[in-house]
């Protein structure tokens, strides 16, 4: 399949699309966080997360490893500046009101940076998560870099860090859909769109944060969805579409990525792509 790259005038380009941003959020929770779940899984097993342990998840969207982190017995804390929507969800998920007994009491969720956490009389936070994988969009390596730079203090000495990224784009089945959005978002190349991880970019974000490397791993967690439709709205839902579609129009970005995804259905109209991601463990001076 050739991308067709068929794009409105220019005087388009800058444009936000319009999302519904919340319809967004819910296609994100409902169908693509799960996707990562093996990720999730296999940090908490290497870690033994559990009780005792207390949990600051960076990034955390709609909390779906909040959730998984808690059912261990673990206390956490989301923290999250940008997606107001997905931490709507996350609070259903996580809070109390959650819950039918209180043994998650002391869970939270922030909408904010690591300094609106600052309690001098809070116990420091055992284990550090920011699962978002590295190559989501332009400068992300540098704004991890500071996020952790920033949480680092709210962290026992010696703590581990968990930061996650892509792996070698040969073995992740998705990278070939998602470069129909670097392709369209040429217009505005750097404004968001899916770039491939290096190999070394997961402990170069940590050194320059001031971080320990300590191990790391990888994880099979496969792309699956019931049907094409179910895949367009997963995709669309992590919004590295986004620059494409102000390049081009939602149609279009629609119609390359329903093409891209044909490649992998199957017979029974599932859609399958396996994918690979790469964990890195760094510890807290």
């Amino acid at each position: 399949m050739t991308p067709t790259l068929v794009r409105q005038q220019p005087a388009h380009a800058g444009h936000t699309p319009r999302v519904d941003q919340c319809a967004r959020a819910r296609d994100w929770s409902e169908i693509q966080e799960r996707m990562l779940v093996p990720l999730y899984e296999a940090v908490y097993d290497r870690l033994e997360v559990g009780r005792g342990t207390r949990l600051l998840g960076l990034g955390c969207g709609s909390g779906l490893a909040l959730l998984m982190a808690a059912s261990r017995g673990a206390s956490v804390t989301g923290l999250d500046a940008s997606a107001p929507e997905r931490l709507a969800l996350a609070r259903t998920r996580v809070l109390p009101e959650a819950w039918r007994t209180p043994a998650r009491g002391d869970a939270r969720i922030v909408e904010g940076k690591p300094a609106d956490l600052t309690d001098p009389d809070a116990p420091a936070y055992t284990v550090v998560t920011a699962f978002e994988p590295i190559g989501c969009a332009a400068r992300d390596s540098e704004k991890l870099g500071d996020l952790l730079t920033a949480a680092a203090p709210l962290a026992r000495r010696g703590a581990p860090v968990v930061l996650a990224g892509w792996g070698p784009p040969e073995r992740c089945a998705t990278s070939s859909v998602l470069r129909i959005a670097t392709k369209l978002a040429v217009p505005l190349r750097g404004a968001g769109s899916w770039h491939p991880a290096l190999r070394d970019d997961l402990e170069d974000i940590a050194q320059r944060a001031g971080l320990k490397p300590d191990g790391s791993g990888r994880v099979a967690c496969p792309f699956g969805y019931a049907d094409i439709a179910s895949a367009v709205r997963g995709l669309l839902s992590t919004g590295l579409f986004d620059a494409a579609i102000t390049a081009t129009d939602q149609s279009q970005v629609d119609k390359e990525l329903k093409e891209a995804l044909h490649a992998y259905v199957r017979k029974d109209g599932t859609v399958w792509m396996t994918n690979v991601f790469r964990y890195l463990i760094a510890r807290t001076p």
